[in-house]
């Protein structure tokens, strides 16, 4: 199954950006669902769904972060993207990605201050 390495995450201030990625263990060419996720410690929310292609590769995004976030694929270098601007408080988490079928990675944190 494939792995996911996650990196990029950090400290920035609010209205700042990042840009995510995660690395898989083999080639995501043929695959199609795969996402970012996200969980905080401090709302104390389950994992949730921030951005994903979908199977018919189409993308789709958590309505907190629409035309703030954009996923984006390497094929060539089986990465998955999340650029993330205009961030927020509120966007502070662990960042996840998860290609479908594969396991999770340890994720990368991502700390907004204001």
């Amino acid at each position: 199954q494939v792995q996911a390495v996650e990196s990029g995450g950090g400290l920035v201030q609010a209205g700042g950006s990042l840009r995510l990625s995660c690395v898989a263990s083999e080639s995501i060419a043929s695959r199609r669902v795969m996402g970012w996720y996200r969980q905080s410690p401090r709302t104390g929310k389950q994992r949730e769904l921030v951005a994903g292609f979908t199977d018919d590769g189409s993308t789709e995004y958590a309505d907190s972060v629409k035309g703030r976030f954009t996923i984006s694929r390497d094929n060539a270098k089986n990465t998955l993207y999340l650029q993330m601007s205009s961030l927020k408080a509120e966007d502070t988490a662990v960042y996840y990605c998860l290609f479908l079928g594969g396991h999770w990675g340890q994720g990368t944190q991502v700390v907004v201050f204001s």
